[in-house]
């Protein structure tokens, strides 16, 4: 069996629709999606985004999560090298009605971003008893 080659994976920026009024590119975090029997586990990465500058909200049924990043601290600097380019973060899901949207909660540490989405009761597997 061959070993297989690790790619860096390349960043995607947000396909815009409208025109923003802050500067920086908007860049969408790579995401992981694991499920549990109670709940739905979300992971983002945004490197460099710090806690006050990360929201997350609910709206019409859909989950938005924006991260921005701190511009001032790469203003003057110029790369020698680098491997992403500097950028603020979004990206948005729509939810199902089986997810508790007022449960969900959300945790960020390291630029690793974790929304645990809980699911609704009578979404989760149940045992039916016969009589």
């Amino acid at each position: 069996m061959a070993a297989q080659e690790l790619q860096v994976q390349k960043k995607r920026e947000l396909d815009k629709k409208e025109e923003a009024t802050a500067p920086g590119r908007v860049y969408l975090p790579t995401a992981d999606i694991y499920e549990s029997q109670d709940v739905l586990t979300v992971i983002l990465e945004m490197p460099g985004v710090e806690k006050g500058n990360v929201e997350v909200r609910v709206e019409d049924g859909v989950l938005h999560v924006e991260g921005r990043l701190d511009l001032s601290k790469y203003q003057g600097l110029q790369p020698l090298y680098s491997e992403y380019n500097i950028g603020h973060y979004a990206r948005s899901f729509h939810l199902t009605n089986k997810i508790d949207q007022a449960k969900i909660a959300a945790e960020l540490k390291d630029g690793v971003l974790s929304l645990t989405l809980p699911k609704a009761e009578d979404a989760k597997p149940r045992i039916i008893k016969v009589k």
